[in-house]
């Protein structure tokens, strides 16, 4: 495998100097170059061809949204905004509805000397990101997996997703019909001061009407709820309803945790749940899968042909669970015959 190759856009030169530097102590990241605003991003993305840009969004001259309107609609590069969130919150929120496939938070506006901090998870999501470029050769297609006859009358979707996740969830929750019989619960990893902006914009393309996700509200079909960032979202059963809980415990690697969602929502409808996994990093959400499968309930992933990365749909799809590999396209369909 070939290194990743990474164009690191920042208007301040400290931040380009220490992000380049992080990520180059990673052997399988080249850094090829760097860029000061948005403008001359998109010229040097011309120039190295990088598989990934770290973005800074408030920039001179052309703006990181300005820089995503650009490469709407390309493959690559990926990008990985890198944001200070007490500042940038609506304007990441915008980013990852435009095509940002992640990002990441800067510490302060005036803590520069602190980006160090971020490093961990600046290198991991970029590594995730510029995998499928990475590759000597490409993978052969996958196989088109035939879905097969599925049990209907699901009573709650569960949906599970991260690296990626905003555009997936844009595709599906656009494409579900304003009547689905069910409820929808969704867990998507974004660091917690975006979940509201970007329930807000899911609000807008969906039939369904899509809030952030309350502590006791009760689900009710044509209600789609995104957990807090920062905050789990289980579901329990109380008096014949369906009621969120949110709540900060236990402590686990995501928070909010897809395993947490999925686990409760087995617990409180049983045979009735149909949990989906999207695109996403990791494996969140397996151990939640084995228990909807144990509980009779049922299984969709993304397939491998659309997932940005195939990490959480790869390893509920072959954990022998029983769950069916759709393509982003088809998952609103399957989703809509299964309820």
């Amino acid at each position: 495998m070939r290194r990743v190759r990474v164009l690191v856009v920042d208007d301040s030169a400290f931040a380009r100097t220490v992000l380049a530097r992080e990520l180059r102590r990673d052997q399988r990241i080249e850094v090829v170059g760097t860029a000061r605003d948005g403008a001359d991003a998109l010229e040097r993305i011309e120039t190295l061809d990088p598989d990934v840009v770290t973005l800074d969004l408030t920039m001179p001259h052309v703006d990181g949204l300005g820089v995503l309107r650009a490469l709407r609609g390309r493959p690559r590069p990926r990008v990985i905004v890198v944001s200070i969130s007490s500042i940038d919150t609506e304007l990441g929120a915008d980013a990852l509805t435009l095509g940002a496939i992640d990002l990441v938070a800067k510490p302060t506006a005036l803590a520069n000397e602190r980006l160090e901090e971020i490093a961990t998870a600046l290198i991991a999501k970029t590594l995730a990101a510029g995998e499928v470029f990475a590759r000597e050769a490409p993978l052969p297609p996958a196989p088109e997996v035939p879905i097969a006859p599925a049990r209907t009358g699901c009573e709650l979707v569960m949906i599970g997703t991260s690296t990626g996740g905003p555009q997936a969830l844009t595709r599906v929750l656009s494409e579900l019909p304003a009547d689905l019989p069910a409820p929808v619960a969704m867990v998507l990893h974004i660091p917690a001061d975006y979940t509201a902006g970007i329930a807000e914009r899911l609000d807008r393309v969906s039939p369904l009407r899509v809030v952030e996700a309350r502590d006791k509200m009760v689900l009710e079909p044509g209600l789609a709820i995104l957990a807090r960032g920062g905050m789990h979202l289980r579901v329990k059963r109380r008096g014949g309803q369906l009621i969120a809980e949110v709540s900060i415990h236990p402590p686990t690697q995501f928070v909010p945790s897809v395993d947490e969602l999925f686990t409760s929502g087995a617990r409180a409808v049983g045979r009735t749940a149909l949990g989906v996994v999207l695109t996403g990093m990791g494996n969140d959400g397996l151990a939640g899968a084995r228990l909807i499968a144990a509980e009779g309930g049922s299984l969709l992933t993304e397939s491998a042909a659309t997932s940005i990365v195939y990490g959480m749909p790869r390893t509920v799809y072959e954990a022998g669970l029983g769950a069916s590999s759709v393509s982003l396209d088809r998952i609103a369909a399957e989703i809509a015959r299964r309820v």
